[in-house]
């Protein structure tokens, strides 16, 4: 029996029944890290004594009989822009590649505290900035779907870390859309909470307005679980929501039937036809099974991409000034301190974090701020009006996660304007501070796709339910046994 091919529920079941131990499985993960990692490169760093520790602790509390959480013991892993103490957190970035934070963040605490493991910190681009890795100061993450290619296609090191094995669920980190664009092209579950709905104190952010941390996981059992400990009010972070916080696995629901899901004509434009074939599939299959599926406008859609690059590139200037080799991270000495700044941001931030420095620096100087910056806002309250309009009739709304697969990304590696454009139909979410789901729904040309269902404010419940009926009702939602041979993944 693989132990990495098995769900969170499942490991946690086995470890309950003592068939196995919490030390016992996390080894089988370091073991299944030590046959696949010099090929995917999912991990930045690799905590592995930490885990073991971890897991030494979990066992002896469930030897003494102690009330565990179900996610105690179970091996998993993080961004690389989530602190965790006394682990190093770089942001891919060789700004901070030496940076080992003094306090854990909010989710790794109360992750922590359920008793999950932490087997290590995954690859990211550079702060954030980019959905496929390609802009990570170390190297790109391999995309296990894709075995043949020599270089093969590029993903985000969480969602490869759940795909290939090397952990049972992560967090992740979304600014424009990473959550999901990396975990549709990667065959698996991702979710961006509703903005609030979980703390991102300890997130080293790039976009404050835009970024929130949530959860890849196999199934949509997973991921009630890992949202049961992750959400919830934190004073540690201002922007954090008081709200009560369900138990999400009552959500897990196998019915549609009378729900009302509309369908965004604009989130069409760019599609590729074999990916609107995937979509249509999903909406008759939600008919069948009573939903009712209807098209709704969304007239601002088409501005949402430049209003999301100025507003996040303004963030991240003003964020990232803070990096300047006086207080952690790089220093490069120079003969005096202003010439130390420069020389330590110039060779320690790549060309894209650069680029998104300089153009915030020019939206938010005198003159420019009205012209880009409070336009840019001005659109985005735009957007949020489509998507309450849009919610006054629909429960919940429907469109691809990504408008290609995954075996399109990395044809235009320098061009940032173009992979920002990639995130057309999950950016949109971000703005308007929506929860929003990617799941998998079947392939094209042996590369998965995904779906994206996005609620209103703080309603994940309706997407866990449409996303659990869809996941019971069909056999798109999982990759199919073979399909990694080369990893040996055989979910299904």
């Amino acid at each position: 029996m693989r132990l990495y091919n098995l769900s969170v529920f499942q490991l946690s079941e086995l470890m309950e029944k003592k068939e196995i131990s919490s030390e016992e499985l996390t080894n089988a993960y370091l073991e299944r890290i030590s046959q696949v990692e010099s090929e995917t490169k999912v991990f930045v760093t690799l905590s592995k004594e930490t885990a073991l520790t971890q897991a030494r602790n979990v066992d002896q509390k469930r030897a003494r009989g102690e009330e565990l959480s179900p996610l105690a013991g179970i091996p998993m892993a993080m961004d690389d822009n989530i602190c965790t103490e006394g682990i190093k957190t770089t942001c891919a970035s060789k700004i901070l590649y030496n940076f080992i934070p003094p306090y854990d963040a909010t989710v790794a605490e109360r992750l922590k505290g359920a008793g999950a493991i932490l087997m290590g910190k995954c690859n990211i681009d550079e702060f954030g900035m980019g959905s496929s890795t390609e802009n990570s100061a170390f190297y790109p993450t391999q995309n296990p779907f894709d075995a043949e290619a020599a270089q093969g296609c590029i993903s985000g090191g969480s969602a490869a870390a759940v795909a290939v094995g090397e952990a049972a669920f992560t967090l992740g980190s979304d600014t424009s859309g990473f959550i999901r664009q990396s975990a549709a092209s990667c065959g698996v579950i991702g979710l961006k909470p509703t903005y609030g709905h979980v703390s991102r104190f300890g997130l080293i952010s790039t976009a404050s307005s835009l970024d929130q941390i949530g959860p890849i996981t196999q199934d949509m059992t997973d991921l009630a679980l890992v949202l049961n400990t992750i959400c919830g009010h934190d004073v540690k972070d201002a922007t954090s929501a008081s709200v009560d916080v369900p138990d999400f696995t009552k959500s897990l629901v196998n019915e549609v039937k009378g729900l009302r899901i509309g369908l965004p004509k604009e989130y069409e434009s760019g599609v590729e036809p074999q990916v609107a074939a995937k979509l249509q599939e999903a909406i008759s299959k939600l008919e069948e099974l009573g939903a009712i599926c209807e098209e709704v406008a969304m007239p601002h859609t088409e501005y949402a991409a430049p209003a999301h690059y100025i507003i996040s590139s303004a963030e991240a200037s003003s964020n990232l000034a803070r990096f300047d080799g006086v207080r952690h991270g790089l220093r490069v000495e120079a003969e005096d301190v202003s010439s130390m700044f420069k020389k330590t941001r110039s060779q320690g931030f790549g060309a894209e974090v650069k680029k998104r420095i300089m153009l915030g620096t020019h939206v938010l100087s005198t003159g420019n701020y009205d012209t880009y910056y409070v336009k840019a806002l001005k659109v985005r309250s735009l957007i949020k009006q489509d998507f309450d309009r849009a919610f006054e009739k629909f429960d919940c709304l429907l469109t691809p996660t990504n408008p290609t697969t995954a075996g399109k990304t990395g044809k235009n590696p320098n061009d940032s304007l173009a992979m920002h454009l990639s995130g057309v139909c999950t950016l949109p979410v971000n703005l308007a501070g929506l929860p929003a789901l990617s799941l998998p729904f079947g392939m094209v040309d042996g590369m998965p796709v995904g779906l994206q269902l996005i609620a209103r404010h703080f309603e994940e419940e309706t997407l866990l339910r449409v996303g659990y009926t869809l996941e019971q009702s069909t056999n798109q939602t999982r990759p199919k046994p073979g399909l990694f041979l080369k990893y040996n993944i055989h979910r299904g």
